[in-house]
């Protein structure tokens, strides 16, 4: 099968690299892009499962920091989301202990019931080693069998397609430079038949992925396929981004900070500072974000902050055809929990899953379609999470807060409110544990815990508590400083 990216970047280079990785020779890969395109180069802070997307294609995690700039991650800060004076991270990993089937925040609520007054995040292994700035690969709590350290990274997205492009040509991919002037489409069955460069170069292919970005050149542009906008739910539709010099200790997590209109993140390099602004134009003009912005940053600016436009929401048909959307083609949700470069993976994932070996794959075209509504609208309402519990005074943030929410959405919150349960279907992303530590920190406390929890003696949930304690403080204690670690064993080969 001949098959023919249009696009670079992490997404192209991506889908390159795991398609070249796992298919070999059984796939004729070509990837066209154009050095005068720009990506958009936001994502540069992940979620766990990049480690295995990383495992998948043999790339040693050591080397990966090295050739991409990069830092290790624990979790996400938010800071000024409940009310601009609150602060809570979602850390990555366990907290706590569950105790059969009571998770262990049903232990935390019953303690804080009878006057326990630390908080939730005092039993996270995560959270406490990412305020104390430490970092080093550890698997289990030693001597126990407690979870013990869950990261992921942040790293230059444009050095990552890079290391990605030459893993990629070296497995035999072949890189085509151009850009598509017109799009052939098969007269009977309205397919993708090849892609015409303004060089007057044709590139044929049996099946075409679309990693164009916002344009969609092939699912949009030339297929039709449809919009579905979210922008009711997920006001922000502007961005502006802007890098600044490093900070001497880098901290390993990200930091996402509410203001009037939105929201700015924080992700840390090793030799440089990626800053953002997220906000919605009906509530502040470009000038006055980029004023903004500017006044919130902690070193140095380097360069002038690159302006993004954008509507949340997805594309009604990611699979159309022969031609798979991935990236920003596919749709976008702003960034706020890190998961744009991992719904490129599980895009890739589930296509290599349902690839077909012949030309009739509507029957697997039509499952990937369910399957990426599915995932796509349970992180829409992780990320709605966030906006609709909020205290805060502002227009923007009030909208947010009055807002009518989907429906699957405002069953989770009723459910958690009443019972402090969640749930988690099948392959959804976030885990109990995520939705935990967004409903908490948000304000958001159940009215009741699960009598399992009760059922512990005041005495037994001391010792369950200080035992927990006493291992999180003793392992954090033993931890490398996260940038002594970097320093010796992933410096960065590229000081750009």
């Amino acid at each position: 099968m001949r098959i023919v990216i249009l696009g670079g970047g992490s997404s192209g280079w991506m889908s390159a690299s795991l398609l070249a990785r796992l298919m070999g020779n059984q796939l004729d890969i070509t990837l066209v892009e154009s050095e005068h395109i720009g990506t958009i180069g936001v994502g540069e802070a992940t979620i766990p499962p990049i480690t295995h997307f990383n495992k998948v294609l043999g790339i040693d995690e050591n080397t990966f920091i090295q050739k991409t700039n990069g830092t290790f991650k624990l979790g996400i800060e938010f800071v000024g989301w409940k009310d601009p004076t609150s602060s809570y991270m979602h850390a990555f990993g366990q907290i706590g202990k569950d105790m059969g089937l009571a998770p262990f925040h049903h232990n935390w609520l019953n303690a804080r019931s009878n006057g326990y007054k630390n908080d939730f995040w005092h039993f996270s292994l995560n959270y406490q080693a990412a305020k104390a700035g430490k970092f080093q690969p550890l698997p289990r709590i030693p001597n126990t069998r407690l979870p013990g350290i869950v990261h992921a990274y942040h790293f230059d997205a444009g050095l990552y397609a890079q290391y990605l492009q030459t893993l990629s040509t070296a497995w035999g991919v072949k890189r085509i430079e151009g850009e598509v002037e017109h799009v052939s489409l098969n007269k009977e069955n309205g397919e993708i038949t090849a892609l015409r460069l303004k060089s007057g170069q044709v590139v044929e292919g049996d099946f075409f992925i679309d990693c164009s970005g916002f344009k969609g050149v092939l699912i949009s542009e030339a297929l039709k396929t449809g919009y579905e906008d979210w922008r009711h739910w997920l006001p922000c539709d502007r961005a502006l981004a802007v890098p600044t010099e490093n900070t001497s200790d880098i901290p390993p997590y990200t930091q996402s900070i509410a203001h009037q209109a939105g929201w700015q993140w924080r992700i840390p390099l090793q030799h440089r500072t990626g800053n953002g602004l997220v906000y919605c134009s009906d509530y502040l003009d470009d000038n006055s974000a980029t004023e903004l912005l500017l006044g919130q940053l902690n070193t140095n600016v380097i360069g002038t902050p690159k302006p993004i436009k954008f509507v949340t929401g997805r594309r009604v048909k990611q699979w159309h055809k022969n031609c798979l959307a991935i990236g920003l083609s596919s749709g976008f949700l702003e960034p706020l929990e890190s998961t744009s470069l991992h719904l490129v993976q599980s895009g890739l994932v589930r296509f290599m899953k349902l690839l077909p070996n012949k030309s009739n794959y509507h029957a697997a075209e039509r499952e990937f379609n369910r399957q990426s509504e599915v995932e796509f609208t349970r992180i829409r309402d992780f990320i709605i999470l966030h906006y609709v519990l909020n205290n805060r005074n502002e227009p923007f943030w009030k909208r947010c807060r009055d807002m009518p929410i989907p429906d699957s959405l405002a069953h989770k919150i009723a459910l958690f409110k009443a019972t402090g349960q969640v749930f988690r279907e099948q392959d959804e992303l976030f885990t109990d544990v995520a939705w935990h530590q967004v409903m908490l920190g948000q304000g958001l406390m159940p009215e009741a815990c699960h009598p399992l929890a009760e059922a512990l003696s005041g005495s037994q949930t001391s010792d369950l508590f200080s035992s927990l304690e006493t291992l999180i403080n003793a392992t954090v204690a033993d931890m490398s400083e996260h940038t002594a670690y970097i320093q010796q064993y992933c410096r960065m080969d590229n000081p750009r």
